[in-house]
């Protein structure tokens, strides 16, 4: 029964590292937000996200509740920080009927993050926001 749940778990674990495309390794904070390019320049941003990163500085008001809640960094994608580290941000996106998919995730002080970064598919991958 143990040796079944073992391969079970082997086999898991190598699907899984098969479609995230390798074996999992551990991130340090100094690890660069994985997926596409690494940066993202603030003049690169779609306008609506300039626009959220500009009401990030300022401390809002924000047009969504969700806006400046905790962003847990479950998917690991960004460099691991104890909780409450990150706060997320809605990017708006023209034509949804609901929050969409882009959002801007800060770490550090609220108002004066030491880094933000930048996902349009809903936290499968980032980018490092540079000034």
């Amino acid at each position: 029964m143990a040796r079944m749940a073992a391969i079970k778990l082997a086999l898991t674990s190598f699907l899984l590292a098969a479609a995230l495309g390798g074996p999992a390794q551990a991130r340090t904070p100094a690890d660069p937000a994985p997926g596409g390019s690494a940066a993202i320049s603030l003049a690169e941003l779609p306008r609506q996200g300039r626009d959220t990163y500009e009401l990030i500085r300022q401390g809002g008001p924000f047009p969504y509740d969700k806006d400046g809640t905790v962003f847990g960094n479950r998917e690991r994608l960004l460099p691991l920080n104890k909780r409450g580290y990150y706060r997320e941000y809605t990017v708006k996106t023209p034509g949804a009927r609901n929050r969409g998919a882009r959002r801007i995730v800060c770490g550090g002080p609220v108002r004066a993050p030491s880094a933000c970064y930048y996902t349009a598919d809903h936290y499968a991958s980032f980018r490092k926001i540079v000034e």
